[in-house]
């Protein structure tokens, strides 16, 4: 069985896998639009973490891990959890295509999506929102700042040839608040 991440499966998949590959889906783009209250976020703060919006034209970027014999029913069960019980994801099987050259055929792979009708689900923000969001949550996995950051450092490293705007728009607008803040910080500690 081959399971494609495209949020923090990427640098952190939780469960023992055979093999893993860098590569795409396609007729999917990558959105920060779902709401996390555990992972990267609290009931009081959600996180924003990725989900997978369909768009004929687009692909998305990821890592595909194969996992064999006793790895499967573990794997499964730990995904379960961590993307359908706590995220609120439906899985779906996709045609996964490896960054490799020599690569055969897409391989089939499941995939975690969450979808509107997931209570977790926040929809479309402007990037700026979404940043000013990312900046203030954190959770049992950490700082959501991490989550953005690993993610768009994944892109920049392992798919330099691939676009992903929506991705970097955010983290630009991080940046671009982070100095305001830091500023204002270094002015309250001065007063």
């Amino acid at each position: 069985v081959w399971i494609f991440g495209y949020g923090s499966l990427v640098w952190r998949p939780g469960f023992e896998f055979t093999s893993r590959k860098v590569g795409f889906i396609r007729g999917y783009s990558r959105r920060f639009w779902q709401g996390d209250t555990f992972h990267r976020g609290s009931e009081r703060m959600p996180g924003r973490v990725v989900t997978l919006l369909e768009d004929c034209g687009a692909c998305t970027w990821g890592v595909a891990y194969e996992v064999r014999g006793e790895q499967i029913a573990a794997s499964l069960q730990y995904l379960n959890m961590r993307e359908a019980v706590l995220g609120g994801y439906d899985t779906k099987l996709v045609k996964f295509h490896p960054q490799e050259k020599d690569a055969e055929e897409p391989i089939l792979a499941l995939v975690y999506i969450a979808t509107p009708q997931n209570p977790s689900y926040l929809g479309p923000a402007s990037e700026e929102d979404i940043a000013a969001q990312i900046i203030v949550s954190s959770g049992c996995a950490g700082h959501n700042i991490e989550y953005l950051l690993r993610l768009a450092d994944f892109m920049r490293y392992f798919c330099p040839q691939a676009e992903d705007k929506h991705l970097f728009s955010i983290e630009e607008a991080l940046i671009s608040i982070l100095p305001c803040l830091y500023h204002t910080e270094e002015s309250l500690e001065e007063a």
